[in-house]
């Protein structure tokens, strides 16, 4: 009998975890930027909206795909959006 082997799939931008992570590190040294759930996440929508989203479907597909956050251009693009986000955010929270 010839039984496939089940493999969890699943379509997913990978940028979004390097957007979270990066935004993480970087709102650890602002002090007059609010870090609630709603404003971390307006950030990080709106740079991601601003960035070539790379979505992998499998595992092996993400570890090929991870190989591009290793470029410095890569931190560098996602930090730019990250700030102008930033900029946005700050100047209009969703909240009082």
């Amino acid at each position: 009998m010839n039984k496939k082997r089940r493999i969890k799939v699943e379509l997913r931008n990978i940028l979004k975890d390097e957007v979270l992570f990066i935004l993480d590190n970087v709102l650890k040294d602002m002090d007059d930027v609010c870090k609630c759930q709603q404003c971390r996440l307006d950030i990080a929508a709106i740079a991601l909206n601003h960035l070539k989203p790379k979505y992998v479907v499998t595992e092996k597909g993400y570890v090929f795909s991870k190989t591009d956050s290793l470029k410095p251009q890569f931190s560098t693009d996602i930090i730019t959006e990250i700030t102008k986000a930033i900029d946005i955010v700050r100047n209009n929270p969703r909240h009082k």
